[in-house]
């Protein structure tokens, strides 16, 4: 029975890393947000140099790995949808405006080809896209 109990220790080690994982506040925390910013939170085993590293209290208790940015400006509509309490096709143009300055805000034409995709998921031109993020600036 030598490989039943190495299964069993195996086994309970794996859960023991997931329970600790799951119970430590930081971790726990930040577990919401994961999907709204697009990040994948780990496990302190899980991390690699490249990965930011969550200290609490001097210690490494796990980290955060960026997602790539295929699909972020999708995320970033949807979350625009939800601060906003409003889906796009209901927007009005100020609403639309509005939805503009917030992704402005948080970098969105900052990738390529965000003005064009933006202005067609609110249904309007390239050259609104760009009136709505001139008028943002000088508010």
């Amino acid at each position: 029975m030598p490989e039943l109990q190495h299964f069993v220790n195996a086994f309970d080690t794996c859960i023991f890393n997931l329970v600790d994982m799951l119970k430590h506040p930081l971790l726990e925390a930040l577990l919401p947000l994961a999907d709204i910013l697009g990040i994948q939170i780990l496990d302190k085993h899980e991390i690699s140099e490249s990965d930011l590293h969550l200290i609490w209290e001097g210690e490494v208790v796990g980290g955060v790995r960026r997602h790539n940015l295929n699909g972020a400006l999708t995320r970033l509509l949807s979350a625009v949808e939800i601060e906003m309490n409003l889906k796009v096709e209901d927007m009005d143009r100020i609403q639309k405006q509005q939805a503009v300055a917030l992704l402005n805000e948080w970098g969105v034409f900052n990738l390529r080809k965000s003005v064009e995709s933006v202005a067609e998921a609110l249904e309007v031109s390239r050259f609104t896209v760009y009136n709505y993020l001139e008028r943002s600036e000088n508010d």
